[in-house]
């Protein structure tokens, strides 16, 4: 299948983007740079210096709402893609109405009770709705450990187990190879695996 192909498959998809962090922002800019049709970014931030080093975002958009600031660099890398920026904190009524029309969710919270609900509502409330999760990406090495596990509509990337502790940060290398992998997986789902 040749790039016009994907790209035609890919324009007419809608994927929400659940926190707009590492994984969140540098799997949404993934999903642009292939030509995916829109996608619903949801964050209630605010951009830190903390996050540049692994964050899609960049000194001057400091203090910004990490959504908003997501949808203008989109916009910069693809105008063709429908950037919706939505300065929320997601719980299970707000999820349901903002992703009812998404082909696909990424879950890219680094909170783990924020990932237990939002796991919870879509695979108990939307079950037929495919969701990438993001879990085990902090520190750095270990590049083999990085992998996507599946069980049935839910898609896990990460190597499962490393937590983010003070001696070991999330950190560009892993956290951008985990949020590729979610964006590979975004495509494995739309596009299926023959390729």
């Amino acid at each position: 299948m040749d790039f016009n192909k994907i790209k035609s498959i890919l324009s007419v998809k809608t994927v929400g983007i659940a926190g707009c962090g590492g994984l969140g922002s540098n799997c949404a800019v993934a999903l642009a740079r292939v030509g995916i049709g829109k996608l619903i970014l949801c964050d209630f931030d605010a951009i830190e210096p903390g996050n540049l080093n692994r964050q899609y975002f960049f000194y001057n958009q400091l203090g910004m709402k990490k959504a908003t600031a997501l949808k203008e660099n989109i916009q910069n890398i693809n105008p063709e893609v429908i950037a919706e920026d939505h300065i929320v904190k997601l719980d299970p009524e707000i999820i349901m109405k903002l992703f009812a029309g998404c082909d696909v969710i990424v879950e890219a919270f680094d909170r783990a009770d924020m990932k237990k609900m939002i796991l919870e509502t879509v695979l108990c409330q939307m079950p037929d709705k495919p969701i990438v999760s993001g879990v085990g990406i902090a520190g750095w090495g270990n590049s083999n450990d990085i992998r996507m596990i599946q069980s049935g509509n839910l898609y896990v990337c990460g190597d499962g187990h490393s937590e983010a502790t003070e001696n070991n940060p999330p950190l560009a290398p892993r956290v951008c190879m985990a949020a590729n992998m979610q964006a590979n997986t975004v495509l494995e789902i739309l596009l299926g695996k023959n390729y």
